[in-house]
């Protein structure tokens, strides 16, 4: 193992990190301030990259498919929240479970008819087409790119969160809805421009991601369960826990596919390590849930109202 390859892999960790932020920021938005269960948020995810392939596709404009997926999936969360979920608000988590997991079939079953069932690839933008020199590293440039916008999403949400009035209105909706209310704050409107926003980060997630991975139909059921262990991993309802919970799995979850079938190689024999390795790697994120889970029940940095 060299250190140009460590620091490759500890990269492609914070990359990944930076993108499992941008996911599990809009569903800790809504799961821990709405308390809405939102099963469909890697289906937003999925919308988001297919918007962003088929635009760059027709006009070779990395600005306008960013535009198309951003917008897009910021008005179809709005469609789904006043169409569907607005009305389940005060049922039981069951229904929005249910209901959440109709939209996931629909939103597949109409990429399929939209875009067919082969899956359609994102060339990246030529202006981020090469790569920049990292401590000596040449790493791809698409990539440095993901990290940078994710960090700077991280910092404006944060700057909403705690130092705008609509980021007090929202801490204090989250901790106290029905006082809120009565102060005269319009919770129902609150609460779509809340989700609203979550299906727009998890759009500029389907986006960032489109050059990377195949668009198909299905691909947000796989990010939706990352995002879900990170949301239980950071705190559910913390901004700050989504953000180091991202990247603490985005590192476990790359160092450890890179690294452990080649520690275990040095241990055992090669056969068993071949088999054992990468089925080991592939656990390693749901370990290290099941150890917080244990050790910290609320998460590594849960959420603090009052």
């Amino acid at each position: 193992m060299t250190g140009a390859l460590f620091l490759a892999q500890i990269l492609n960790g914070f990359q990944l990190g930076v993108l499992l932020f941008l996911l599990s920021a809009g569903l800790t938005l809504v799961l821990g301030i709405m308390h809405c269960i939102n099963l469909a948020h890697g289906s937003l995810f999925m919308a988001g990259a297919y918007l962003a392939a088929t635009v760059f596709e027709r006009t070779q404009s990395f600005m306008l498919a960013a535009l198309a997926a951003v917008t897009g999936t910021l008005l179809l969360g709005l469609a789904v929240e006043r169409m569907v979920l607005a009305k389940l608000y005060a049922r039981d988590h069951l229904y929005q479970v249910l209901a959440t997991f109709g939209i996931i079939l629909f939103f597949n079953e109409a990429a399929r008819v939209f875009w067919g069932q082969a899956p359609i690839f994102m060339n990246v933008p030529p202006a981020l087409d090469g790569t920049i020199d990292l401590f000596g590293l040449a790493y791809p440039a698409y990539r440095f790119a993901i990290i940078a916008i994710g960090l700077a999403v991280g910092l404006l949400l944060y700057v909403v969160i705690h130092r705008t009035r609509i980021g007090m209105l929202i801490r204090a909706g989250a901790s106290d809805a029905a006082m809120v209310s009565a102060l005269g704050v319009n919770i129902g409107r609150l609460n779509a421009l809340v989700f609203a926003a979550g299906a727009a980060l998890a759009g500029l997630a389907g986006l960032m991601s489109a050059p990377i991975i195949s668009v198909q139909p299905g691909m947000g059921e796989p990010v939706l369960i990352l995002a879900l262990v990170v949301l239980i991993t950071g705190g559910i309802g913390s901004i700050r826990g989504a953000f180091y919970g991202a990247l603490i799995v985005g590192a476990v979850d790359t160092v450890g596919r890179a690294f452990l079938p080649m520690a275990l190689r040095e241990m055992l024999e090669t056969s068993l390590a071949q088999a054992a390795g990468p089925a080991i790697a592939s656990m390693l994120i749901y370990l290290l849930m099941a150890v917080v889970l244990a050790v910290r029940p609320a998460g590594l940095f849960p959420v603090r109202h009052g």
